[in-house]
């Protein structure tokens, strides 16, 4: 195995600051307790359902925090984490709009047929109208449900939209990424448009305002209209940290001696988002509901290096099923929780909030079915073994196939080629095209000239199309026992030939040019009617839009006065 080192820093420099210190990996001496695997989960005993609120954040890295040793500050994150628990075992998704269909689902992306890629702002795709979402479930149970900031699960009909998938309120942008201060959303050279909704309306009078301070203030709004004795589910998707990288100068300021210009930015960002949670803190403790409120922080999936994120220690980022793509900082702060302040090490899905979260509020799960989610709240606040023995990180037969894959290779059972992930116990196996596979180190070392290409890497496996790792004591990824352990190989990949069974067809469809801004008044929003059905043929896409050249749109020249007014605007942004 050829390894090269980081220019001007040795391996054995890197482990002398213990940044490949094992340290963080193991339990502490108030882990998880074993119990009965046959026992039952406890219903919650609260005296009244929980309100709430749980935190999204976007492409923050795994490094990104301030426990995991970050040079970000993040006193309230580090604060809440603290006085809660931390889930050290906890897996998202690698891209955006797979990590949000399965924490509102509570179904892996193979069971709602978006396991390729995202949903992008002019396809006609959106999550499945017949999946019965978690805020639905939370409001037959009696809960008033607001969403705030990012959707990204689709709105080519009304149908898609968050207030009518489960949620009374909402206020926020519909697609992947907007300009933090005007809301201007580009798919495309000449497809631009204003991308920020109040409800089903677009809310331009909102323009010029910075998204993580108005979220977090509509948040506080939100609370201070409604009754701490009526439960609330509160939905908090920030835009923050995606790019583009946008803070207002004063958080910059702080990071001013950063060499990394994309990280002294993206480090402001996540600063800024840490006070945003700390007023959100703050009103839930003002307005009466924070003794008994269950607060849930979650990333979306792993930091995107090349803007300004780091998932050191771990491999890969943002887009990858490496360990630093799916591995993400999750934590849960109440003051319901039995045995807090510390960390868990109970294995975590994103898919798990649905049971989890439904069950706290008391709902119904019996009626349904399907889900790949547990509940976990037994083990998040008892310490108790988690029910989840693996994860189906994803199965996806539309990415690039591998060019050494094959059949053979998967033991005449897996096309190897096929991009997939799968973690059973201690065991990650990946077969395909996994993604970037190197160690991007924190931008910021001494002697790094900050551009994110100075890493170390591996030469190895350019030429190969499966890698098996014991993820328990080899976090990194850096010992590949696919060679020496061909029997549990053949196990996992049976395990994916399983799973591959219940995959329904993906949900890929063509764009099509309705979807254009400039036909919808400038703005992003719903084009198809409630009647407009589409035809799918193998799921990929509408059999109306096979074959056909797509209509090119003319840019519209005229903007709304407020789109204009922003313009102002722009010059004191950064």
């Amino acid at each position: 195995m050829a390894v090269y080192a980081l220019t001007g820093f040795s391996l054995v420099s890197l482990l002398s600051f213990g940044y490949l210190s094992w340290d963080w990996m193991k339990p502490s001496l108030v882990a998880d307790v074993a119990t009965d695997p046959m026992e039952k989960p406890l219903t919650p005993t609260f005296p009244r359902p929980p309100h709430i609120i749980f935190i999204l954040t976007d492409d923050q890295g795994y490094h990104d925090i301030g426990y995991h040793g970050s040079d970000i500050q993040t006193p309230t994150l580090d604060r809440l984490a603290a006085e809660g628990v931390k889930l050290e075992n906890y897996y998202i998704q690698p891209i955006c709009t797979p990590s949000r269909s399965q924490l509102i689902t509570g179904r892996y992306q193979i069971h709602t047929g978006l396991q390729h890629s995202i949903i992008r702002p002019r396809q006609p795709n959106c999550l499945p109208l017949d999946q019965v979402t978690l805020p639905q479930k939370l409001q037959e149970a009696g809960y008033s449900t607001h969403m705030v900031g990012k959707w990204h699960l689709g709105f080519y009909k009304k149908e898609c939209l968050p207030t009518r998938r489960g949620f009374n309120t909402f206020l926020g942008s519909l697609t992947g990424n907007v300009d933090y201060y005007t809301y201007d959303n580009c798919d495309g050279p000449g497809v631009c448009g204003y991308d920020l909704h109040e409800g089903e309306d677009v809310a331009w009078d909102q323009s010029g305002k910075y998204s993580t301070f108005l979220y977090a203030q509509r948040v506080s709004k939100i609370l201070a209209s409604h009754s701490p004795k009526e439960p609330i589910f509160i939905y908090v998707a920030f835009q923050a940290v995606h790019t583009p990288l946008q803070s207002p100068k004063e958080y910059i300021y702080r990071y001013r001696s950063m060499g990394n210009v994309a990280r002294r930015k993206y480090a402001a960002m996540v600063t800024c988002m840490d006070e945003a949670v700390k007023n959100i803190t703050w009103a839930l403790k003002k307005y009466g509901y924070y003794d008994n409120s269950v607060i849930v922080f979650s990333t979306d999936n792993g930091g995107q290096t090349f803007s300004g994120g780091s998932n050191w220690p771990l491999r890969g980022r943002k887009g990858t099923y490496w360990e630093g793509g799916v591995r993400g900082i999750g934590f849960v702060h109440s003051p319901l929780i039995k045995r807090k302040r510390r960390t868990s090490w109970a294995l975590v899905h994103i898919t798990d909030w649905y049971p989890t979260l439904v069950s706290l509020a008391r709902g119904n799960l019996s009626n349904v079915q399907g889900l790949d989610g547990y509940d976990v709240w037994p083990a998040i606040s008892e310490g108790k073994e988690s029910p989840r023995t693996e994860i189906l990180h994803n199965i996806d037969p539309l990415y690039n196939h591998a060019k050494y894959g094959s059949l053979e290779d998967g033991f005449g059972i897996w096309n190897t080629a096929v991009q997939a992930s799968i973690r059973v116990g201690e065991w990650k196996l990946l077969t395909g095209d996994p993604g970037y596979s190197d160690w991007i180190p924190p931008q910021t070392l001494t002697n790094f000239p900050g551009s994110w290409w100075n890493l170390e890497r591996l030469t190895d496996g350019l030429r190969k199309s499966v890698w098996l790792f014991n993820i328990t004591a080899d976090p990194y990824e850096r010992y590949d026992l696919s060679e020496q352990r061909p029997d549990v190989v053949r196990t996992l990949l049976m395990r994916l030939v399983h799973y591959n069974r219940t995959a329904i067809p993906v949900r890929y469809p063509a764009e099509n040019p309705r979807a254009h801004p400039d036909f919808n008044g400038g703005a992003w929003g719903p084009w198809a009617s409630e009647d407009d059905g589409e035809e799918w043929e193998g799921g990929r896409e509408p059999l109306k839009s096979r074959n056909k050249k797509k209509k090119k749109c003319k840019i519209c020249k005229l903007r709304s006065f407020f789109r204009k007014l922003n313009t102002r605007l722009m010059s004191n942004r950064i």
